[in-house]
C-alpha cells in the first residue's frame, strides 16, 4: 500500500503556500486560522520538517515548501483530469460566471449559444456585478474583470487576456438625423450623457478630440453605463461608447459611431480563475472559448 500523507492537509497546504499566509488560507477555505494552522503542522509531523517560518506576523513558506508546493498543485490538477475523464457521460456540469453587467448584457450573453452548441453538457450560470474593477469574491469558476492579464495584478488568480476597449463617440441614428456630427465641433450644442461609474471618459475623449475647452458643456449623468447607454439609443444626448461591447448595437443600426477615428485605449477585460479552482475540461473550454472570441473580434475590427 502506498504511505500518503494526510490528504486534507496537502489542500490546506497547497493554499497556505500559494497565499504565504495562514488568514489568506483560512479564508479562502472557510476554515479559522487555528485549523489551517493544525493541518500544517500535522504534514510537517508526516514529513520531518518545517514548511513555514514566521517572518514578522506571516508564516512564509520555506524554499523546499514552494517546491513541494507547486508539486501538490500539479497533482491536484491530474486527479482532476482523471476524474472528469471517469466522470458519469451526459452529466451536465454547472459553470459559474462572474462578470460586468455591461459585458455581460452586450458582449457574453449574445455569443453564449455559441459556446453551448459546442459544450452542451455545460450550463453557464452568468451572474454580474456592477463595475469592471468591483472586489473579487468567492463563489464563481471563472471572473472577468477590467485590467492587464499580469500576475503581480491579479496574485491570486490565473489570468488570460480577452480583448481591450476603444473608447468612441456614440449616437443614436435618429439624432444625428436631426443634428449631424461630422467633425468634433459639430458636438457644440449636444448633451454629452455619462456614468459615476466611467467618471473620466467624456475627460479624455475631448482631450483627444483637441476639444478640452468644451468640457463644461451640459451634462445628464446616470448611476451605471447601462442606464446611460439607454439614453443614448433613445436619443436623448451622445456618449462615449466602449468597443467591441457595443458591435451587436452598431449592426443592429441601434447606435453610430460619428467620428469613429477618435478613439481612446481603454484596458482590457481578462478572465481569472482561482488557483485552487478545480481545472475542469469546462473550465478550460470556456476559458478558452472567451479568449478565442476576444481575438476574433479583434481580427474583424
Amino acid at each position: 500500500m502506498r504511505r500518503l500523507p494526510p490528504l486534507n492537509a496537502l489542500r490546506v497546504f497547497e493554499v497556505a503556500a500559494r497565499t504565504n499566509s495562514y488568514v489568506e488560507a483560512a479564508a479562502e477555505l472557510g476554515l479559522t486560522h487555528g485549523a489551517v494552522s493544525r493541518q500544517i503542522a500535522i504534514l510537517e509531523g508526516w514529513l520531518g520538517q518545517r514548511l513555514f517560518t514566521r517572518s514578522g506576523r506571516r508564516m512564509v513558506a520555506t524554499p523546499i515548501a514552494r517546491v513541494f508546493a507547486a508539486e501538490v498543485s500539479l497533482s491536484f490538477d491530474r486527479l482532476t483530469t482523471a476524474a472528469e475523464a471517469c466522470g458519469q457521460p451526459g452529466t451536465r456540469r454547472i459553470l459559474r460566471v462572474s462578470a460586468p453587467t455591461t459585458f455581460a448584457s452586450r458582449w457574453l450573453i449574445p455569443r453564449l449559444e455559441t459556446f453551448h452548441d459546442a459544450h452542451p453538457l455545460v450550463e453557464v450560470s452568468v451572474t454580474t456585478v456592477t463595475t469592471g474593477h468591483e472586489e473579487l469574491r468567492g463563489g464563481f469558476d471563472v471572473a472577468v474583470r477590467r485590467g492587464a492579464a499580469t500576475a503581480d495584478a491579479w496574485p491570486q488568480h490565473r489570468a488570460a487576456h480577452i480583448f481591450d476597449d476603444l473608447d468612441t463617440l456614440v449616437m443614436s441614428p435618429a439624432l444625428f438625423a436631426q443634428r449631424q456630427i461630422r467633425r468634433p465641433a459639430d458636438i457644440a450644442g449636444h448633451v454629452l450623457l455619462s456614468s459615476e461609474t466611467r467618471p473620466g471618459d467624456w475627460i479624455d475623449w475631448l482631450e483627444r478630440a483637441g476639444l478640452a475647452h468644451m468640457a463644461g458643456q451640459r451634462r445628464r449623468i446616470f448611476d451605471h453605463f447601462h442606464v446611460t447607454l439607454q439614453a443614448i439609443v433613445d436619443g436623448l444626448g451622445i456618449g462615449i461608447g466602449p468597443l467591441p461591447l457595443l458591435e451587436a448595437d452598431l449592426r443592429a443600426g441601434r447606435l453610430i459611431t460619428p467620428l469613429p477615428d477618435i478613439c481612446v485605449p481603454r484596458s482590457g477585460y481578462v478572465a481569472l480563475v482561482p488557483f485552487d479552482a478545480d481545472k475542469t475540461a469546462p473550465l478550460k473550454g470556456f476559458v478558452d472559448w472567451l479568449i478565442a472570441e476576444g481575438s476574433r473580434g479583434s481580427a474583424e475590427r
